[in-house]
């Protein structure tokens, strides 16, 4: 047996042991008040937490949820990943590709075999080829339109890398991003991102096998180069995605994380007193995702502003954010844009776009950044050591920029040559950008994806009796359910200390994908408050979500009536 799965069925064994456990009277009064489980059920699913991330559990719970007792067909609302996708973009990536077959068959052609694309005249056969009366053809005419109009790209330089892109036959050249190509997101994210300050051209891109592979190459390189070192301090906004919370504590980083916490209370941005922890120079880095993920919210113009006087007090902070689901947030505006020099931006198209299979982000940099300014300041010793690795891939690796060490320790150096992301994705990447611009002053589909999660998110929570949050930053891609919050709501407070003493978080998200055929996520593995469950809005249907609720009611029932069994029973004990 694996020795996760074996952690995973004791912690799992022994969170039920203690689910039975009565807490003391105090501990009664303090669920009362905060609605928080019992002390020995803390420590035990702490210990769970310990042993397996929130992923692993809830792999358990859908194994469960598909031999459920209710016979039930399964919902498993734990997934991020959308139930949707965009076709426009693909659309236009199939019929680019066939044109791009065509001027390599133009080369030479025989049998299976063909050559390469030429450049010269090919705007013209680009012309020749397309029907503005089909769909999308018409849209790859706005498209190639759009980059030479607006973005200023020369049709044939333009109309021959995507070709080479698409076809796939020559490795990433620049190896960080392809030219046009660069442009392109750059006008993207400006447009999606930025919140009208204007970014596009000091900014440089390094197109990543999706945001997680973008945070991995990141954390390397701020390690190899010295950046972070062993014992240095990294602050994460909390709650955050399960695997942000573990990479600072493997690969020996030996970093040590604190905590900058949110809370329901305050919307989930983040205090004045959170806030001022990052003015400590002892913090190196601020990693988080904006909007949040679980809690789905975006931070404040407050604590935006906030940051720039913490980044006044501490100028050698590096901040990491991430930013896939912006697109979510109504008037979104990405720390990147209010401190270019010391942040790092990681963006994926997963979500908005529905191909998380593709494997499709970016690392952001402003030219004039932080990283490049630590790394001349850097100790001989570690300049020689560095100088001396870099310079199997240049001839002045002092000058060599921190994104472009990103990119070169992607593939350990020694591999630079084959680094970069595949071109026929950078095209993809640049057909999903093209039909936001292409349209970007109404985007329908933007509109639609929003309009979407808002009618999942408004079904659940009119099914379950509770007021919506329907605040600008609040994205509705997830929400984070207070199941104890929801049970005093219905059953009142005497039903919470029962459940408390009778029931953990896990037990309940057992019986839910045991009994009802229900999976969610166990909240506690993103550092949320105890008792929440994260619900994504994102991949069932609308009716889907009403039936979450009904289910998730009907087990609160059936607790209620063992409960009632219970308190009836207690006179003649």
């Amino acid at each position: 047996m694996k020795k996760w799965v074996k952690k995973l069925c004791a912690a799992i064994l022994m969170t039920c042991m203690l689910g039975t456990v009565s807490g003391t009277a105090a501990a009664a009064e303090e669920a009362d008040q905060k609605v928080i489980p019992f002390p020995l059920q803390q420590e035990a699913e702490e210990e769970l937490q310990k042993e397996v991330s929130a992923f692993e559990i809830t792999a358990k719970h859908r194994e469960m949820a598909a031999e459920n007792e209710a016979g039930y067909p399964v919902l498993d609302a734990g997934r991020g990943n959308p139930n949707w996708i965009n076709t426009q973009s693909r659309y236009a990536l199939t019929r680019f590709m066939n044109f791009a077959i065509e001027e390599c068959e133009n080369d030479f052609s025989k049998g299976s075999m063909a050559g390469h694309a030429i450049q010269e005249g090919i705007g013209e056969r680009f012309d020749k080829a397309m029907d503005p009366d089909d769909k999308t053809d018409a849209f790859l005419i706005d498209m190639i339109q759009y980059c030479t109009d607006t973005l200023g790209l020369d049709k044939d330089v333009l109309l021959k890398e995507l070709a080479d892109a698409v076809i796939g036959d020559y490795y990433p050249s620049p190896s960080r991003c392809l030219p046009c190509t660069e442009t392109i997101l750059n006008a993207y994210l400006q447009s999606a991102l930025y919140h009208g300050v204007d970014l596009a051209a000091e900014t440089q891109i390094f197109p990543t096998e999706g945001g997680s592979a973008a945070m991995v190459y990141i954390f390397e390189a701020l390690s190899h180069n010295r950046l972070l070192k062993a014992g240095d301090q990294i602050a994460i906004a909390t709650p955050i995605f399960t695997p942000y919370l573990e990479i600072p504590s493997i690969k020996n980083y030996g970093l040590v994380s604190i905590d900058i916490s949110s809370t329901e209370e305050d919307n989930w941005d983040i205090s004045e007193e959170e806030l001022a922890k990052l003015e400590d120079p002892s913090v190196k880095a601020f990693f988080l995702v904006n909007p949040s993920n679980p809690a789905s919210r975006a931070l404040s113009q407050r604590t935006l502003e906030r940051l720039k006087q913490v980044v006044e007090k501490n100028p050698d902070l590096i901040i990491l954010t991430d930013d896939v689901y912006g697109t979510f947030a109504e008037d979104f505006q990405t720390v990147y844009s209010v401190l270019p020099y010391n942040t790092i931006l990681v963006y994926s198209f997963s979500k908005l776009y529905g191909v998380t299979g593709w494997r499709v982000g970016l690392i952001a940099m402003n030219k004039e950044n932080v990283c490049d300014r630590l790394l001349s300041e850097l100790g001989e010793e570690d300049k020689t050591v560095l100088k001396k690795e870099y310079s199997i891939i240049t001839p002045d690796p002092e000058e060599l920029k921190f994104l472009d060490r990103v990119v070169a320790d992607s593939r350990a150096i020694g591999l630079y040559h084959t680094s970069g992301l595949s071109t026929p994705s950078q095209a993809f990447m640049d057909m999903m950008a093209l039909t936001h611009l292409v349209y970007a002053e109404e985007d329908p589909y933007i509109e639609l994806a929003n309009e979407m999660v808002e009618e999942r998110y408004h079904t659940l929570m009119e099914t379950l009796d509770l007021p919506a949050d329907d605040e600008d930053q609040n994205t509705q891609y997830y929400t984070l359910l207070n199941l104890r919050a929801l049970v005093k709501k219905h059953y009142g407070k005497d039903f919470v200390k029962w459940l408390s003493k009778n029931r953990t978080d896990l037990d309940i998200l057992n019986d839910l994908a045991e009994k009802k055929g229900v999976v969610l996520m166990y909240g506690p593995g993103f550092s949320a408050p105890k008792g929440t469950v994260r619900i994504s809005l994102a991949n069932l249907n609308v009716g889907d979500y009403a039936e979450i609720a009904d289910r998730l009611i009907e087990l609160m029932d059936e607790y209620y009536k063992e409960y009632e069994e219970e308190m009836a029973a207690e006179p003649a004990a």
